[in-house]
């Protein structure tokens, strides 16, 4: 397998620009606003995504791994599906 950055590259930090129109929020976060702007409880959220009450209090509380294939079957309520978004930059270490 080859290495994607060979032994002893310098690695530069690149700022990463990210347009107003991409700003992004956690995924907890959008569920919860999402799901209050519909004005359902956990439960029923649950019940229409066909996933547990357990998965819903474990993902609007930021549980670090959940299935994959479960969150896109509650996004596709909304009309999303889970993708890659730009990693936040790191915070400087001149400091």
């Amino acid at each position: 397998m080859q290495e994607l950055y060979p032994k002893g590259a310098i690695l530069y930090k690149i700022p990463r620009i990210i347009p107003n129109r991409y700003k992004t929020m956690k995924l907890s976060e959008y569920v919860r606003q999402q799901r209050k702007q519909y004005h359902l409880t956990q439960t029923e959220l649950a019940e229409r995504a066909g996933v547990g009450l357990r998965f819903i209090r474990e993902l609007e509380h930021d549980k670090a791994t959940l299935r994959m294939d479960k969150v896109n079957t509650l996004l596709a309520l909304f009309g999303q599906q889970l993708g890659p978004v730009p990693m936040k930059p790191e915070e400087s270490d001149d400091a």
